[in-house]
């Protein structure tokens, strides 16, 4: 596979498809990203009446003692608000030992406020797969905001692979990076110091007067097909926010889309991961989608596009306010396939974007 460590890259992820070690009767290789692969559902569905692991035993076994009904995503199926579904995904995988992996949420998958995580056979986490698995996957998928119709076919996660270790990069390799290129700009496109520390802070713009700062889910919006994209109106589902006083008010089980206050680069050689909470920072979690494919924000810079909220008491946050962190890591290889519009990305120099499904 490759004689470095690191995460593995697009042709990486071609080969194991050749090898079979991902297999799907189906594979699609617009499924490969520059450094990830997007999974699919299945037609196998399951409404569930509590989440679970299963470190002893297969994920079928266990499903037994939760299983609410079975469904069929041959035809499109509504997936209601808070209900717990767990979906098959298409994609079978035969790891050799010297490869690992986690999985992860798209952004789109976020910006929507649907809670997904991967559950695995005799596995005792989510989202993580151990070096040497041989078998199936499964997601578990939670709504959280609106009702939404999913289908076989749909891919709401993404999974990324590394070779032996997982390298993250140091603040002081960051900071040399940062001296002949850039890692962040101001909204001027005008190089500004990173705040590095354990990775680069991400700050929230809360700052406009005359702009949109952000948006609120709608509480009682109407259905949403995830099939359909640039289809939905935005203003049946989301209420634009307009901040005045430079802060804002998180309240439990609402839902908002907040941008960053810098505008982040992912250089070519490198892939980012956004860590989704840090009880450091404040009692809300940000960022359901942790992962940017190398290129992100090339060249020009690309807001981070920060998916809010509280777990459980109101919160107060104030314009530049630290809420999140991204950790670089290394590649395993140079990559010539990178996130933008050659490989037709949704997010490229994006500002405060809601999901692709929007007009």
């Amino acid at each position: 596979m490759s004689q470095y460590q690191g995460s593995l890259i697009h042709q990486d992820y071609h080969l194991l498809v050749d090898k079979k070690y991902i297999y799907y009767d189906n594979f699609n290789n617009n499924q490969i990203q520059p450094s990830s692969i997007d999974l699919t559902l299945s037609e196998e569905c399951y409404e569930i009446s509590a989440s679970f692991l299963s470190p002893s035993k297969n994920v079928k076994e266990d499903l037994k003692d939760v299983m609410i009904k079975k469904i069929s995503l041959d035809k499109k199926y509504i997936f209601k608000k808070n209900k717990i579904y767990l979906v098959k995904l298409n994609e079978i995988i035969n790891l050799p030992n010297d490869i690992f992996g986690f999985c992860n949420p798209k952004s789109s998958t976020g910006r929507l406020d649907i809670f997904c995580r991967t559950i695995l056979n005799h596995n005792d986490e989510y989202e993580k797969i151990p070096k040497n698995y041989q078998g199936e996957m499964f997601i578990e998928i939670t709504s959280r905001s609106f009702d939404i119709e999913f289908q076989k076919g749909d891919s709401l996660n993404q999974m990324r692979l590394i070779y032996n270790k997982h390298v993250y990069l140091s603040d002081k390799y960051l900071k040399e990076y940062n001296n002949n290129f850039f890692l962040t700009l101001d909204k001027n496109n005008t190089k500004i110091p990173p705040n590095l520390n354990k990775g680069l802070k991400i700050s929230v713009d809360l700052s406009s007067t005359n702009e949109i700062n952000g948006y609120l889910a709608k509480k009682n919006a109407p259905l949403l097909i995830f099939q359909n994209t640039k289809n939905h109106k935005e203003e049946l589902y989301w209420e634009k926010l307009k901040i005045f006083e430079k802060k804002l008010e998180i309240k439990k089980n609402n839902f908002y889309i907040l941008k960053s206050k810098e505008k982040i680069q992912i250089p070519k050689n490198m892939a980012g991961e956004m860590v989704p909470y840090d009880t450091g920072i404040g009692d809300f979690r940000v960022h359901y989608a942790g992962f940017f494919d190398p290129g992100f924000g090339d060249p020009k810079g690309s807001y981070a596009v920060l998916e809010v909220k509280t777990n459980e008491l109101p919160f107060i946050l104030e314009d530049g306010q630290t809420i999140a962190r991204i950790k670089y890591e290394k590649l395993n290889k140079k990559t010539h396939v990178v996130y933008g519009s050659t490989i037709n990305s949704n997010y490229q120099n994006q500002k405060l974007a809601l999901s692709k499904h929007f007009k």
